[in-house]
């Protein structure tokens, strides 16, 4: 256990964490590296230049005092995948911290860094990218300094493109990060932090063990789930996985034995012997909580089954992804998805697509609200189609996050505007150094959820860099938006807005859905109510047939009879006559913004 030692790669997007352990696992010739972030093996990964995933890897370092084993985990820098590095900071007893050289402090290394020292990790400061022509290393020295408070002469200068540095990291890992503690002879506890789905080998589980140890072909038992299986074989985790006879306390690895059905594994779940069982499970991580509701239908009815063998395929790979059965009267069957942001909405709708070749519809976005009766009982709302009659409702709450936005000076004021224009107010402003300002504002998740992030992007010419935590609810003045069509309600289209901005929306979506209803042989009156109030109306024309173009001459009566015969027909055609709403609808009002 001495020359084990378990760390992860924390730090804000785009700061060169996946090419900094290309070099590390170059230098300790774990693997060629044959292309740029060779842990980053998802297509969509390296499309975008960004990890969604953590990555395990085992590392064999070699220096005059013996042979060490290294456990690397690479987490992604993105705000949406935050859970996935609190996996990895669950397995780990030692980060690295790092930082751009150009870009300094940003507002995700601050939350990772307090992640990470909430599980009492021993952080090693790293600058990466001192080679570029922009790098400002002394500064950002400074706030790393200011930031954590540890000493100059510990921070490591490096860089991922050169591999300046890598050999200063690596002997700080192993002699700054304790080696993993536990009892190699008391029963076994190993923590699940990760698991993916194997169409020939069924489930594949990787674990951290705590404390004993497993081998293959030993009946193991999940603690929660309370299954029994039998170790077909266990491992660890190099470029490919490489079979071992036994795994001891402190090691990461993986178990494959035979699980087809994705409800029997569970992240944060503990693995135990059958014979010399546990007495208690390991601490697991905090249960998800997603942010970000929105219906996911397949667009041909008949996949409905293979929808949700896909999602539950897609959630044993990424554990904050969570659904439930729906249905809507637009739509049909489908399922209402939680996301933990836009990006993670946009990557899971993507990977259902090439992954599993599932073509699906996502409805708008919203988020959940606490609904209270007049009764004084409270029940959490998705949909606004499961919001109760407004007569019963007495307010509604919504999630207020707690944002932190770093950026430089120059952009103050137009992000205020941005932040104070989507009902925010401004708590603090600090400066962090020199020209770089971190203001903190509380703001309506609801209100984020669409295109905050590219609007503060764009106005900052991407300077701006963001973070958020939810901060409980607040009660808001609601107001239930719903479209009409001939007065019949469209449970699709409804939504939650904002009592000032909700006459407004309500004017533009029944501007949008004139232009896209196609025109029947009838008037179609496009309508928009809170509650009983119609707030807008637009009119589809109907196509008219000209029944007096027969007469062409006699009396007037004669086109007068003709016309009130028509007029009489249509009118029994309105009573009876039904309006569809093409798909192209549903998607132009999605996209209101």
């Amino acid at each position: 256990m001495n020359e084990i030692r378990n760390f992860c790669i924390i730090a804000h997007i785009d700061h060169g964490k996946s090419t900094l352990a290309d070099r590390l696992l170059e230098y300790t010739d774990t693997v060629k590296v044959t292309e740029g972030q060779m842990l980053d093996d998802m297509d969509l990964e390296r499309e975008r230049g960004i990890t969604i995933k953590s990555h395990a890897i085992q590392m064999d370092y070699v220096r005059d005092d013996g042979r060490y084993k290294l456990n690397l985990i690479d987490t992604p820098g993105h705000v949406d995948f935050s859970y996935e590095v609190s996996r990895s900071i669950a397995a780990c007893e030692g980060a690295l911290l790092v930082v751009d050289a150009t870009q300094g402090v940003q507002a995700q290394t601050i939350s990772n860094l307090y992640m990470a020292l909430e599980h009492d990790l021993e952080i090693i400061p790293v600058i990466n990218k001192i080679d570029m022509p922009s790098a400002m290393p002394d500064e950002v020295e400074d706030e790393i300094v200011d930031l954590i408070g540890c000493r100059r002469e510990d921070i490591i200068r490096a860089s991922g493109k050169t591999g300046e540095g890598v050999r200063q990291i690596l002997d700080a890992v192993v002699d700054r990060v304790p080696s993993p503690v536990g009892n190699p002879d008391a029963p076994l506890q190993a923590l699940i932090f990760d698991s993916v789905f194997n169409s020939f080998r069924g489930i594949i589980a990787y674990f951290k063990i705590e404390n004993g140890s497993i081998g293959r072909g030993d009946k193991v038992k999940f603690f929660n789930t309370g299954m029994e299986y039998v170790a077909d074989e266990v491992g660890v985790l190099k470029m490919d996985m490489v079979p071992r006879d036994r795994l001891g306390t402190g090691d990461v690895g993986y178990i494959i034995s035979g699980i087809k059905d994705s409800k029997e594994v569970k992240v944060g779940d503990t693995i135990t012997h059958v014979a010399r069982p546990c007495t208690q499970a390991i601490d697991g991580f905090q249960e998800v909580k997603p942010m970000v509701f929105a219906g996911v239908y397949p667009i041909d009815p008949s996949d409905y089954e293979n929808l949700r063998a896909s999602l539950e395929k897609l959630r044993l790979n990424d554990a904050s992804l969570t659904f439930a059965p729906e249905s809507s009267a637009a739509l049909g069957f489908g399922f209402r998805c939680g996301f933990l942001g836009l990006l993670h909405m946009e990557i899971v709708q993507e990977r259902l697509d090439r992954e599993f070749n599932m073509d699906v519809i996502t409805t708008v976005p919203n988020v959940s609200y606490m609904v209270y009766d007049k009764q004084g009982g409270a029940r959490e709302v998705h949909n606004p189609s499961g919001l109760p009659d407004i007569t019963m409702i007495d307010h509604i709450e919504e999630p207020y996050i707690k944002a932190s936005v770093i950026t430089d000076s120059a952009y103050i004021g137009p992000i205020m505007k941005l932040c104070l224009d989507k009902r925010g107010e401004l708590v603090g402003q600090e400066y962090v150094s020199g020209n770089r300002v971190e203001l903190t504002f509380m703001l309506p998740l609801g209100e984020i959820v669409i295109d905050f992030y590219d609007k503060l992007k764009s106005i900052s010419k991407g300077y701006a860099s963001f973070d958020y935590h939810i901060d409980g609810y607040r009660p808001s003045k609601l107001a239930k938006l719903d479209i009409l069509l001939n007065g019949e309600p469209v449970d699709a289209l409804s939504t939650l807005a904002h009592h000032d901005n909700a006459v407004t929306l309500g004017r533009r979506m029944c501007e949008k859905l004139k232009e896209l209803i196609p025109r029947q042989q009838f008037d179609i009156a496009i309508q928009a109510a809170i509650g009983s109030k119609i707030v807008a109306r637009e009119t589809v024309k109907c196509v008219r047939k000209d029944v007096t173009a027969k007469c062409y001459g006699g009396d007037v009566s004669r086109k007068r009879k003709l016309l009130e015969k028509q007029k009489r027909g249509k009118k029994r055609m309105k009573q009876i006559g039904n309006v569809e709403v093409p798909q192209k609808a549903f998607l132009a009002v999605l996209k209101l913004d």
